[in-house]
């Protein structure tokens, strides 16, 4: 089956053009002006604005004081742009590349691209990790990275009552657990769930389905949020949305904080082989005063993330305990 629409969405292409021409734009302005006007970014913080930084700071950033080997790691005078090689990660060059602009040159560090979904040796600046225990340190230091992809948040004209009483999933499927879902819930009445990956696997042809835009699955009281390879790319949009936001407890998290979400408060839980979803979905569907709290709840948490010079000066403090924590920066 083809899938038009998923390669004629005009929008997508227009954000990647947009992310890159302003990422290209601040690469070549000399680092010099950025250290200058770092001081000025923090010491405008408030008291509570300061509080807030700190405490999200210290959420991305759980490593312990590690003095490293410096001569093995990249410095910040050396980060550039990867021309030439064929694999660039380009969107998370440019988010770490502006996190990073604001230090001196010589300090050093480590990263690691894509989904990371194990600890790293030494700490590392990355996209996701595995969930810590609470109080647990770690070695994967969070950071915004790929944001271009990941941090879309929509408007919903639809209010959850005049949606359909039913969940929708298009997603990527090779993945066992995603495997099992599509073999529980493909054809169910109450369910519109497919994969939009040409390579099936296992010869279930049958769970191909058409791409569906945002705007289409926001006609749909529940929206599948599964993890992937690591988190569920779609949970920002759709907890931003009116609809409601199903999947099991995460087990990876990134800048969105996803170990921080309340069951039942943010998101409908559903247990990790999936076998209660039809009767989460007749609760709510009988009980919509509830399901609107979990929206209002889930909109608020949303709301952290679209305040754009808090969430640099977050990134900056992330950064900024990365090199005091390495013994780089007193």
């Amino acid at each position: 089956m083809s899938n038009f629409r998923y390669y004629t969405q005009w929008m997508k292409p227009v954000r990647k053009i947009a992310f890159y021409v302003r990422g290209f734009c601040t690469y070549y302005v000399p680092k010099a002006y950025y250290r200058a006007r770092y001081a000025s970014l923090t010491n405008r913080l408030s008291e509570n604005e300061r509080k807030a930084v700190d405490a999200r700071a210290a959420y991305y950033n759980r490593m312990l004081p590690t003095p490293p080997d410096l001569y093995n790691l990249t410095s910040v005078q050396d980060f550039k742009y990867p021309h030439g090689k064929k694999k660039k990660f380009s969107t998370y060059f440019f988010d770490l590349y502006g996190s990073l602009k604001y230090f001196p040159e010589h300090y050093r560090f480590s990263y690691l691209f894509g989904d990371v979904t194990e600890e790293p040796e030494m700490p590392a600046f990355v996209k996701s990790r595995p969930i810590p225990a609470e109080g647990a340190h770690s070695n994967s230091v969070i950071l915004k990275l790929n944001k271009a992809r990941h941090y879309l948040f929509i408007k919903d004209s639809l209010s959850f009552r005049e949606k359909k009483d039913m969940i929708v999933s298009r997603n990527c499927v090779r993945q066992p657990h995603r495997k099992r879902w599509l073999e529980m819930y493909h054809g169910h009445p109450m369910c519109n769930v497919g994969q939009i990956n040409p390579d099936v696997q296992d010869g279930h042809q049958e769970w191909l389905k058409e791409y569906m835009t945002i705007p289409q699955q926001l006609k749909y009281k529940f929206i599948c949020c599964i993890e992937g390879n690591d988190v569920a790319t779609n949970l920002k949009w759709v907890m931003s949305s009116n609809s409601l936001a199903v999947m099991p407890r995460p087990k990876y998290e990134t800048w969105f904080m996803e170990g921080s979400l309340i069951p039942g408060y943010h998101y409908v839980e559903i247990k990790e082989d999936y076998s209660d979803l039809i009767e989460k979905m007749e609760y709510y569907i009988a009980r919509p005063d509830e399901a609107e709290a979990i929206i209002r709840h889930a909109h608020e948490y949303i709301r952290q993330f679209k305040d754009t010079r808090m969430e640099k000066l977050v990134s900056l403090a992330v950064v900024e305990k990365y090199f005091r924590l390495t013994g780089q920066m007193e």
